[in-house]
């Protein structure tokens, strides 16, 4: 999934303003700009859109992370040495997992919620390592899906709110 995207919807979801997305951002000790933010949220055919790199979401996921649970003791070299790989969408999925305090059943929950069932023991093959036999790929369906669960249970009763994820889930391979 594309980062932009997944920012824009954890802003919707977390009902966050500017100053508290570059809160989160300081969190984890990188410094973005209101402009820079907000360019970030800008759809892709905007002449101002700002590209989300994966060092920078990687950023927001790990601040979002302290402000939800509190920092770890050894959290800015763990930072610092997971801001350099490739963002997927299993290190977003677990990200976001730790960040929430959800288990197994809660994720499951929340799939169904947005009519996305799926077992147990393929939930924990997304958040295996990639060098284990059982590992597999989050697609970006299994994803968007995670995001809109969310978004019923932080955002519950907003008006149309299933026939908007309805529709961006359709529009999407």
């Amino acid at each position: 999934m594309d980062n932009n995207d997944c920012l824009r919807r954890l802003r919707y979801i977390l009902d966050l303003d500017d100053d508290a997305m570059g809160g989160i951002f300081s969190l984890a000790a990188h410094q973005s700009t209101r402009e820079e933010i907000c360019n970030m949220l800008k759809k892709e055919d905007d002449a101002d859109y700002l590209e989300c790199t994966d060092s920078t979401f990687t950023a927001f996921l790990d601040g979002l992370i302290i402000q939800k649970r509190g920092p770890k003791e050894d959290s800015t070299e763990a930072a610092q040495a997971g801001s350099k790989k490739r963002l997927t969408n299993n290190m977003i999925f677990r990200k976001l997992r730790i960040a929430f305090d959800l288990k197994a059943e809660d994720i499951l929950s929340l799939l169904s919620q947005a009519d996305c069932q799926i077992s147990k023991h393929e939930l924990s093959a997304f958040f295996r390592k990639p060098d284990n036999r059982k590992y597999r790929e989050c697609k970006d369906q299994i994803l968007r899906n995670f995001l809109a669960g969310l978004q019923l249970k932080h955002r519950p009763g907003e008006d149309s709110t299933k026939a908007i994820w309805d529709k961006a889930l359709a529009s999407k391979p």
